[in-house]
């Protein structure tokens, strides 16, 4: 190991959106038996709701009907807060839609950009010109270049959901078993075998976007992965070669996967009737 890293542990993350999302199965039976003038209005509400934050003055909001049996209805949320998210949350909680939908998961976290190659590259430079780590000089020039690369990456953490047709997220975290420790490793091991496995992600680029969230201290799972693509078996693709890369081979662990196609809100109606709208349906 460089000696320039001995008292380099943590790796730098750089935090954009609040994000949060919330899955939903619908209570078919209770909602079938309403009177269709019932219905008309509790979906004129919802509708006129969802349209109302899918474009705030900052942030996004996003619907997609999901397959499966783990939910119908996933609601994202971009804020820039965590009150903004309290307030969509709440919103979304008083309508009368809600009485015929039962929450079976939601996931909090931050738009995450991890930068192992930037946190090594600067504790070796700062080693070599002199800085103590932890003096005020080195925490004032860490701030410095971390706030350079805040505005740098500015686009990339506050980007817009993507406005593909299809949604994979799954939950992830890095072991920490006996034999296999991924928070034991110096972090030089660490650093090369993200960089391997963004190779792996680089090589989809143009087929699938990913945004990586960071949810330590925020949910169960220490990160939340969202895949975006106008083909879905792209996702099979990626998730399975990247199987074979040393940090998962050794040091992933997988929550559930959820898949879903977006809709726009306009289209709750029909996701309501027994149909899946295209994404450009009027």
């Amino acid at each position: 190991m460089n000696p320039n890293l001995k008292d380099a542990k943590m790796p730098e993350t750089l935090d954009g959106w609040a994000i949060l999302h919330h899955i939903f199965r619908v209570n078919w039976p209770a909602w079938n038996r309403l009177e269709s003038a019932r219905r008309h209005r509790i979906l004129e509400e919802a509708t006129e709701y969802f349209a109302s934050i899918a474009r705030p003055e900052s942030g996004e909001s996003a619907l997609f009907s999901l397959l499966g049996h783990k939910g119908d209805l996933l609601f994202l949320h971009f804020r820039p807060t965590l009150d903004a998210l309290g307030e969509v949350e709440l919103g979304l909680r008083r309508l009368a839609l809600a009485e015929y939908m039962d929450e079976t998961t939601s996931y909090l976290s931050f738009l995450e950009l991890g930068l192992y190659e930037m946190t090594v590259k600067l504790h070796a430079q700062f080693v070599d010109e002199g800085l103590e780590p932890g003096s005020d000089e080195w925490k004032s020039k860490w701030s410095e270049e971390m706030n350079n690369q805040r505005e740098r990456m500015k686009e990339r953490l506050y980007m817009e959901v993507p406005k593909t047709r299809y949604l994979c997220f799954y939950p992830m975290n890095k072991r920490r078993g006996e034999d296999k420790n991924w928070y034991g490793l110096p972090i030089e091991e660490r650093q090369q075998m993200m960089r391997e496995h963004g190779f792996v992600g680089r090589r989809y680029a143009g087929r699938v976007q990913q945004i990586i969230t960071g949810s330590i201290g925020f949910d169960d799972w220490e990160w939340g992965v969202y895949l975006f693509s106008e083909d879905p078996l792209v996702f099979k693709r990626l998730v399975y070669e990247m199987r074979f890369d040393e940090a998962s081979v050794w040091y992933g662990e997988f929550g559930p996967f959820y898949a879903g196609l977006r809709v726009m809100p306009h289209h709750l109606k029909s996701i309501f009737r027994g149909k899946v709208p295209s994404l450009e349906a009027p």
